[in-house]
């Protein structure tokens, strides 16, 4: 099995500033991590439920993967992070399993982390990020 667990669900925001506030009133959250991805013009904020994570992230700029679909979706869940203990044989799995990468190659991410994406058209309609730590 490639994948060693759920890394985090990913869910797009307007606003993450009241998203916060809203998980933190909700559930009683709090914020692990919050970083600003300069390369995916996106701020994000970690929730950390167990070993995974619920991210709420929102557009820093209108040209934003995250920008664009808020706005031609609205907020919701954006997709599924999966982590890997290599990004790079997971990816090349996924390609010969037929998948459509978004990423040719492995990436850097958020938390010192390595990614790549996968398209949804060629995953069953779900954007998939694999994550390495």
């Amino acid at each position: 099995m490639i994948l060693t667990e759920i890394d985090h669900v990913a869910i797009a925001v307007h606003d993450l500033e009241e998203a916060v506030n809203y998980y933190q009133q909700a559930f009683g959250a709090e914020v692990h991590h919050r970083e600003v991805v300069e390369r995916d013009g996106v701020e994000e904020a970690l929730i950390k439920v167990a070993d995974s994570y619920i991210q709420l992230t929102t557009a820093t700029r209108d040209d934003s993967p995250i920008a664009k679909f808020l706005q031609t979706r609205g907020e919701g869940l954006h997709h599924i992070g999966y982590r890997v203990q290599n990004c790079q044989a997971a990816l090349q799995a996924m390609i010969d399993a037929g998948a459509r990468p978004i990423d040719e190659v492995p990436r850097p991410g958020s938390r010192g982390t390595t990614v790549a994406f996968i398209h949804p058209k060629g995953s069953h309609g779900t954007l998939i990020e694999l994550v390495e730590e």
